[in-house]
């Protein structure tokens, strides 16, 4: 009993330190073991590679679309809201590549910045993740929320990862010169909230590692919604299924609304759960409007295949 004592406290403790002693966070073969469900391609560092069509069809998913699946499927710590985002009206969607900051230590802080500068990083340790992103990563970071003296990126590095993304960012802490930031176009920033100050005190602790945004837990490779109302972090292994019944709800609302203008069903008909005449209605109305409907034609023809009339 005594050495199963000592080993299990041998384990807690190396995995309380390991993020200091090694600031890439978690290798390929730890990605991978957390995010087992995930079946497809990924990039070498172990992070699932979700792909890019599935990406640009879940830019028109809603954020309540996207919760409500994550919802059925036990996920209810996947959505964070309460951001100053640099713009209302630009969606960020992307595959998350995640840093963990913490309040500055100065012992651990130069041991994190030697290491890395003998295995090649350079600059500052702010920096470091941004040469990692590739494009439609989204750089995701926990920085306790801090605002003054929390600025993660200005405009300089805001066009680096811009550049490398096509996205944006989603940090639980500031950003500064929002002016110069918002001049890229298509790049976007959820943030805490904005201030003139730089970054001091806030140390990098690890890259590609479990984090916490607010109340959502974040892995890599997550894929990152970022709306109006705020941000959700799907699964790598639900987002081709948040997509896809995204897309039925879009066209079974798309018939509802073009019969209801059509005064052909009534309102009680139409919300609640559909007959069997209405169903094959809606089922000769796809086939008929198959090249009109804002949904990839190849979704619609697996749709029809698996629908009863």
């Amino acid at each position: 009993m005594n050495k199963i004592r000592i080993i299990c406290y041998l384990f807690l403790l190396f995995s309380i330190i390991s993020p200091v002693i090694n600031a890439q966070g978690l290798n390929s073969s730890e990605i991978q073991f957390l995010t087992n469900k995930w079946k497809g391609e990924r990039f070498e560092d172990g992070r699932p590679k979700v792909s890019k069509g599935i990406l640009e069809r879940m830019k028109k998913v809603s954020i309540e679309e996207a919760w409500g699946v994550l919802r059925n499927e036990g996920f209810h710590n996947q959505f964070e809201g309460g951001w100053e985002p640099l713009h209302d009206d630009v969606t960020i969607v992307g595959r998350a590549l995640t840093v963990q900051y913490l309040p500055n230590r100065p012992d651990v802080s130069e041991q994190i910045k030697n290491k890395g500068l003998k295995e090649g990083e350079i600059g500052n340790t702010n920096s470091w993740p941004i040469d990692r992103l590739v494009e439609n990563d989204v750089y995701v970071a926990d920085s306790f929320g801090k605002i003054v003296d929390g600025t993660l990126i200005g405009d300089n590095l805001g066009n680096s990862i811009y550049a490398k993304t096509k996205t944006g960012v989603v940090f639980d802490a500031s950003s500064r010169d929002m002016e110069g930031l918002s001049q890229i176009e298509g790049f976007n920033a959820f943030v805490r909230g904005w201030h003139p100050s730089f970054l001091t005190e806030v140390m990098l602790l690890s890259i590609n590692d479990v984090i916490r945004i607010g109340s959502a837990t974040v892995l890599p490779g997550d894929v990152v919604l970022a709306k109006r109302e705020g941000v959700i972090f799907i699964p790598a292994h639900l987002a081709e299924k948040v997509v896809i019944t995204s897309e039925v709800v879009r066209l079974r609302d798309m018939f509802g609304i073009t019969r209801l203008k059509e005064g052909k069903y009534t309102p009680g008909q139409i919300d609640n759960k559909w007959s069997e005449e209405i169903e094959k209605d809606f089922s000769k109305w796809i086939r008929e409007h198959i090249d009109k409907l804002p949904v990839p034609k190849e979704q619609i023809k697996e749709l029809i295949k698996k629908r009863m009339w």
